[in-house]
């Protein structure tokens, strides 16, 4: 069971439910701040996990607004320690050509590709090396009474439950929250999900037989399809690891990929140059699971001074942009900031939602339509043309042009903030490619009318 807390110990004590990436952050910030902190999670230590266990979740790619929140807490230099990074995108396309679009115009505007899990062990080992936290694996939530505030967590392994009191409950468990269904339960709450009809698989692509990288190592590889997609970040020992998405049912789907002559012939057609990367293929798409994809909107995030979501049980969104770890940990950031202006923890929590859902709500509908952009566009001239005019005005103009992509990656500008500059801009290049052809046209009618002229007195 959970040692009770000395009475002599008058530190608030928050609770959060869920030991994952935003949980074990708000965990290192809670407890930089003087709270005591205890964390639940129904999984088990990820630190003691095989290494190279084959899991449901997709690489990260680390972007500006997560390096920020990390370097905030000490933790960038051991992050980025253990990632590759990329500094951009090889397209392979379907007709077989392979073509390179950098991430943005400056050397630093790069990602950083690293493991989920050994991320999540980083942050676990830093948040347990601040005095007072503690983390209990293996216990799930039982029951949440918002007004106390406390939780009812059960242990797992032999179902004890135990009564933990708190002065702040923090909900970090995840697109399905428990917290957030507690927390709203009776209140004038809105929420909505959609899952996305496409799931995913996790692939490999593993060294080459003497040691080395199959691919180009530091870039983010993107084979786009009609029929599928797929995605492969790089890994420190060389290895990239890949994750297929396809439509769950029709006619391309992973339903159809019912055996090895199906999963070679899809990839044959699809993904030409990618199946002899991956010497493992049939096995792999036989025997790990298919994930799935869920956006969530969803309001409040908080009660009172005592309860508050982060993460993905706050706005989970489609991997698309590859935001939802750098959005999680910016929450932590915000919040904590929040903390600190703040006296009243009930105005804090209030001024964390209010800064953050307006932006998260954008982000969700960037994610759905980089799925487009990534699935149906980036492989085509006319991307390409446009991402390249955005670079060059960029260059150009770096004080007035900025292309949404580096907004959103390599800057921390709100979300929110990033669309409408991005939506100003493309008015403005819409405007001059109007204007320059409306010129052409009118120096060409002059030019042809000054010919016609000339003809007619040459005739005379």
């Amino acid at each position: 069971m959970t040692a009770t807390p000395s009475p002599t110990d008058r530190r608030d004590r928050a609770v959060i439910i869920g030991a994952g990436l935003a949980g074990s952050l708000a965990a290192v910030y809670l407890a930089r701040r003087g709270y005591r902190v205890d964390v639940y999670e129904r999984r088990d230590d990820p630190r003691l996990a095989p290494a190279g266990t084959a899991g449901r979740s997709i690489n990260l790619g680390l972007s500006a607004r997560g390096m920020r929140a990390l370097q905030e807490v000490g933790l960038l230099g051991d992050v980025l320690k253990r990632s590759v990074p990329m500094r951009g995108r090889v397209v392979h396309s379907p007709d077989g050509t392979v073509s390179f679009q950098p991430y943005g115009v400056h050397g630093h505007q790069i990602l950083h590709s690293v493991l989920r899990d050994e991320l999540i062990a980083v942050l676990v080992d830093a948040a347990e090396a601040q005095p007072g936290v503690r983390f209990h694996f293996g216990w799930r939530l039982h029951g949440l009474d918002r007004e106390t505030p406390s939780v009812s967590v059960t242990q797992l392994a032999d179902g004890v439950t135990d009564e933990v009191p708190a002065d702040l409950i923090v909900g970090a468990d995840g697109a399905f929250s428990s917290v957030r269904q507690q927390l709203q339960y009776g209140l004038r709450a809105n929420h909505g999900q959609e899952f996305l009809d496409w799931g995913y698989k996790e692939l490999t692509i593993p060294v080459d037989v003497d040691g080395r990288p199959r691919v180009r190592l530091e870039a983010l590889h993107v084979w786009p399809g009609e029929h599928g997609l797929m995605v492969a970040h790089p890994n420190v020992d060389g290895s990239l690891t890949c994750t297929l998405f396809m439509p769950f049912e029709g006619p391309h789907s992973f339903a159809t990929l019912n055996g090895p002559a199906a999963i070679r012939d899809f990839f044959r057609r699809n993904f030409p140059d990618a199946q002899e990367l991956m010497p493992r293929l049939v096995e792999e798409i036989i025997e790990h699971p298919t994930g799935q994809m869920v956006t969530v909107r969803t309001s409040p995030w908080r009660y009172a001074d005592r309860v508050v979501l982060i993460g993905d049980a706050a706005h989970a969104v489609y991997p698309f942009y590859g935001q939802g770890m750098n959005s999680s940990f910016e929450d932590c950031l915000v919040l904590d900031q929040c903390l600190e202006r703040h006296r009243d923890r009930g105005d804090a929590l209030a001024a964390y939602e209010t800064a953050r859902r307006p932006h998260t709500d954008v982000l969700a509908d960037l994610s759905t339509r980089n799925f487009v952009e990534l699935r149906d566009r980036v492989h085509r001239p006319a991307y390409a043309l446009k991402a390249g005019a955005d670079r060059l005005l960029s260059r150009l103009l770096p004080a007035h042009w900025t292309p949404l992509y580096t907004m959103v990656a390599h800057t921390t500008t709100p979300y929110a903030e990033a669309l409408a500059r991005s939506e100003r801009q493309d008015r403005l290049l819409r405007a001059a490619a109007t204007g320059g052809v409306l010129a052409l046209g009118t120096a060409l009618a002059y030019t042809i009318t000054r010919a016609a002229r000339a003809t007619r007195r040459s005739g005379r």
